[in-house]
């Protein structure tokens, strides 16, 4: 079966997806994007995606290329036909084709692709399964609650972290304070059980998977901290880890070199990734909705 892309209204072989060259997402990386796990067939926090990304081109002022109802058919049956039931659906909406200028063009229609690929998930972290982290200066521009397909910043935190061994590479403001990781939310575990993450604003991308895990936190009768924290108290945490929607929840044993706790992935964090995964799995129609 052969792999297919979605390019502006057709369903074309992912080999020959192509894009015209003026395209203004070439050109200035004017749009947004967004990544949707796909878990047993079913779309993990559809609405939550949907409701970022809305909110994304609403700041840039990119219209939608079609309703809400169209937009999940299309997702849904990209999924279909490219026969993933566990996975990813990539999704890209940019402000469309038109001659160079910096300014909005009068009349332009926006663009639209997407792509899907295959991954197995489990819901298990095994004990040697931690993932290590490096730290960066985050030298992004200031508006990162827009999803942005604008990442160099990211794919030289990416490339940074890849030199040093690592997993992914957690990006620090000038005070001293993690923001978030180049493809995730960061958090950690205090010595007292509390779970800590960066408040949602203009800082940080308010993660879609991280809200999901802060409202199965609070099921689970854990406290959760909207607040920053410093790479210091990072290295004095009980645990660590990351969420996203490719990783969903994954435990942290390194930081800079420097073991978190023991080393080895935290009770709390591999059980986040049970419960979301089950949530994921079984609880879709009770989506947790997108805080505006």
């Amino acid at each position: 079966m052969a792999r297919l892309a979605y390019v502006n209204g057709r369903f074309v072989r992912h080999a020959d997806a192509a894009i015209h060259i003026e395209d203004r997402g070439y050109q200035f990386a004017d749009g947004v994007y967004e990544v949707v796990t796909v878990l047993g067939g079913g779309f993990v926090d559809e609405a939550g995606h949907l409701a970022r990304l809305k909110h994304s081109l609403g700041e840039l002022r990119i219209s939608m290329p079609f309703s809400d109802a169209v937009l999940k058919l299309v997702m849904h049956e990209l999924a279909r036909r490219n026969g993933v039931r566990d996975g990813y659906l990539y999704l890209q909406i940019t402000r469309g084709v038109a001659p160079r200028d910096f300014k909005f063009p009068k009349a332009c229609k926006s663009a639209i692709v997407m792509t899907t690929r295959r991954q197995r998930f489990s819901p298990v972290v095994e004990e040697g399964a931690g993932i290590r982290v490096v730290t960066v200066l985050d030298i992004r521009w200031a508006r990162r609650d827009i999803k942005s397909i604008g990442l160099l910043a990211q794919v030289l935190a990416k490339q940074a972290a890849a030199d040093a061994g690592a997993f992914e590479a957690w990006m620090v403001d000038p005070d001293g304070f993690v923001t978030e990781g180049a493809s995730s939310n960061a958090w950690i575990v205090t010595r007292d059980g509390v779970l800590v993450t960066r408040q949602a604003d203009h800082s940080v991308l308010h993660g879609i998977t991280g809200n999901s895990i802060e409202r199965i936190a609070g099921e689970l009768g854990i406290k959760v901290e909207r607040r920053p924290f410093s790479v210091a108290e990072a290295h004095e945490a009980r645990e660590a880890f990351v969420t996203s929607a490719t990783t969903f929840c994954l435990p942290v044993t390194e930081i800079d070199g420097r073991a978190v706790a023991n080393g080895y992935p935290g009770e709390l964090s591999r059980t986040l990734r049970q419960h979301y995964f089950a949530y994921g799995l079984t609880r879709q129609e009770q989506a947790f909705a997108w805080p505006k």
